[in-house]
């Protein structure tokens, strides 16, 4: 495989990581507005306890993705197998 192909699939599995470590950030940012605003979301939580369960639920997802992007970008950085597989 030439080295040009290589560096660039090295390139794009960073942006992908780059991208899915965006999203769990955003969710994990969603999840905690959702579970502390008082004057947003509160209300509505408050009301519905599987609301309330759902908006930690994004919290927990965001925050693994986070963590899965985070960790894919070091792998794709380093050209780390294991990293990558995880």
């Amino acid at each position: 495989v030439p080295m040009g192909v290589l560096s660039c699939m090295k390139y794009l599995m960073f942006i992908f990581n780059v991208l899915v470590f965006a999203g769990g950030t955003c969710l994990a940012g969603m999840g905690v507005w959702v579970a502390v605003d008082p004057a947003g979301f509160q209300d509505i939580v408050a009301a519905r306890a599987v609301l309330s369960a759902g908006a930690w639920l994004l919290l927990a997802v965001g925050i693994a993705l986070s963590l899965l992007g985070f960790l894919g970008c070091c792998g794709a950085l380093r050209r780390s197998r294991p990293l990558l597989l995880l």
